[in-house]
């Protein structure tokens, strides 16, 4: 099959390949055309995971396809950005039949539920790599950055954090559990639910966010280094599902929490005043800190004492703890 019918057959009869809000023109052309309306900005992000690196191989190919995007749609969430389009840029050893069908139906169904349309991509041989570029739109001036947190901020979170980074030994198959403990956190891993609603309510208030990716310090830091602030992280209100620390324990838990990484909730800065109505509205609004005079992220304990930082979180290219 060449990499045209592969297109054809496989991703543009999908129904995430098909005209919709914002998409000008899709699939078929040399270049997709978007329609960002007055006013509004176009958000970007792109993400390549590579085999063997972001996931084992060999993987179910439609649990891959649902990791695959729900990642990249995840950076959306972070700016407060509503979804337009994807591209995907798929590099496969062979052309497998029963692989692309199911790659293409998990893509679809991730796709479908965030509301994100395929608008062109690229096909190739070698080694197993997929590269996604996300585009959103978010009104003008409106954008939640990493470099706005202010001195007396909390510092939330939007849920549970660990439990994509602690089903890592189930998705390695290294340990086995019953359901009702490994089902809830390899659905974490595989098929990330990214938090575009959140995103877009906390525009106007939020003072700065991310989303998690390479784990709570590591990106907290990034909030710190972006704002020139300090951010006070209270180890106690870590939120922690309880199918991790079953599984986990409370200890090992806690340290998936902290750098484990792969959780693409939101980690935000947020003035006092808005906290009691999102909680009241029902948004998972966690204070796990504060925001303070300084720099860098300090993990205290119940009596307020610093403690020290053994790992900090994932990096492609040097010391995890840097």
């Amino acid at each position: 099959m060449g990499e045209f019918e592969l297109i054809r057959h496989y991703f543009a009869a999908a129904s995430c390949a098909q005209a919709g809000e914002g998409v000008a023109l899709g699939i078929g052309d040399d270049c997709a055309l978007l329609q960002v309306p007055a006013g509004e900005q176009l958000a970007i992000s792109t993400d390549t995971l590579v085999a063997g690196v972001h996931f084992p191989e060999p993987a179910d190919p439609f649990l891959l396809a649902q990791r695959t995007l729900g990642v990249s749609v995840s950076d959306l969430a972070a700016m407060g950005a509503v979804p337009i389009g994807f591209t995907l840029a798929l590099t496969l050893p062979a052309a497998q039949p029963d692989w692309l069908q199911d790659f293409a139906r998990g893509l679809d169904q991730m796709a479908q539920r965030c509301a994100i349309r395929l608008i062109g991509g690229d096909t190739t041989r070698g080694p197993l790599s997929l590269t996604v570029t996300v585009f959103g739109r978010v009104p003008a001036g409106l954008a939640l950055t990493r470099t706005g947190a202010q001195v007396g901020d909390l510092l939330c979170v939007g849920g549970e954090l660990g439990d994509a980074a602690g089903a890592l030994p189930l998705v390695l198959g290294q340990q086995q559990a019953e359901a009702a403990v490994s089902e809830p956190l390899l659905s974490r891993y595989w098929s990330p639910v990214p938090q575009l609603e959140l995103g877009v309510v906390l525009r106007g208030k939020a003072t700065a966010a991310l989303d998690i990716s390479d784990g709570l310090l590591a990106d907290c830091g990034h909030i710190a280094a972006a704002s020139g602030v300090a951010l006070l992280i209270e180890q106690s209100q870590i939120p922690l599902s309880a199918a991790l620390v079953a599984f986990a324990g409370e200890a090992a838990a806690l340290q998936c929490a902290l750098s484990g990484g792969d959780d693409y909730r939101l980690a935000f800065t947020l003035p006092a005043q808005y906290l009691t109505d999102l909680q009241q509205a029902g948004w998972p609004v966690r204070v796990i800190g504060r925001v303070a005079a300084g720099e860098g992220v300090t993990l205290l304990d119940a009596q307020g004492l610093s403690v020290p930082l053994l790992r900090s979180g994932y990096q492609h290219f040097g010391s995890a703890s840097d």
